[in-house]
């Protein structure tokens, strides 16, 4: 697991998974914690896997035992508050279905808050107390539509204002080229100083990892870390969709209120 400096002085439980570590195979193997949609029956990773590894993470950060809560991730910016007593899945008549978001706040020291990611971006924030955190899932379209700032927000309204966070290994500028509608979207929202670079062809590419610095200090978080790793580029340490075409695993990062 990966740690950030900041959150680890402050006894926060938190961590980036790599995908060494785990019980799962194939192109799964090792440490993985998802499916990929269009995969069913045999071809997906059994759940005993990956609760298992769930398992092994939660002792790695030191909160063996406590609840994963997890969401249905579609690349916006709503964000789900998970208070204690309250349900962790979305419950209606015809049954229960996962609470649809991409960053997850709470403050109830008996949960972890978990996204998984193959190229987009985990970050994790805390209050100074380590009271009050969140998992954020950050794409390109999470970061244009303001995700960091919507967890930013459910955070202050629990009474703990974004303090400490890192952003985990993700897909590195040099990997992550684009098209020139996305460019566009990001000197909308950055402007003239947008971390990219423009190609003579129209393309470009996207510093995807320094959007979010920028982000999360415009959030109250004066010095985030922002850990090193290109999931595209090591293969070895990284799941990466855009490598795989689709067919990958999931890394997870993962935080709880310090207890």
């Amino acid at each position: 697991m990966i740690c950030g400096e900041a959150l680890a002085r402050a006894g926060v439980p938190h961590g980036f998974s790599e995908r060494a570590g785990g019980v799962s195979r194939g192109v799964f193997s090792s440490l993985n914690f998802g499916n990929p949609m269009d995969l069913s029956g045999d071809a997906r990773d059994p759940v005993s896997h990956i609760e298992e590894n769930f398992r092994r993470v939660l002792v790695a950060i030191g909160a063996p035992g406590r609840e994963v809560v997890q969401v249905y991730q579609v690349h916006g910016a709503a964000c789900r508050v998970f208070r204690e007593g309250g349900p962790s899945r979305d419950l209606r008549p015809e049954g229960a279905r996962d609470f649809r978001a991409d960053a997850l706040v709470t403050d109830d020291p008996s949960r972890v808050v978990a996204v998984r990611v193959a190229d987009c971006a985990p970050v994790l924030i805390a209050s100074s107390d380590g009271r009050v955190v969140a998992a954020v899932h950050a794409g390109w379209r999470g970061v244009i539509a303001g995700v960091v700032k919507a967890a930013a927000e459910a955070m202050r309204g629990l009474g703990g204002p974004a303090a400490l966070a890192a952003v985990g290994p993700c897909i590195s500028r040099d990997a992550f080229e684009v098209g020139p509608e996305v460019l566009a979207e990001f000197v909308r929202v950055f402007g003239d100083t947008a971390p990219i670079t423009e190609r003579p062809d129209g393309k470009g590419l996207v510093d995807l990892r320094e959007c979010l610095r920028r982000q999360l200090v415009e959030a109250g978080v004066a010095s985030p870390d922002a850990l090193p790793g290109c999931t595209f580029g090591e293969p070895e340490r990284f799941f990466s969709h855009r490598r795989e075409k689709g067919l990958t695993g999931r890394m997870v990062g993962l935080i709880g209120p310090r207890a």
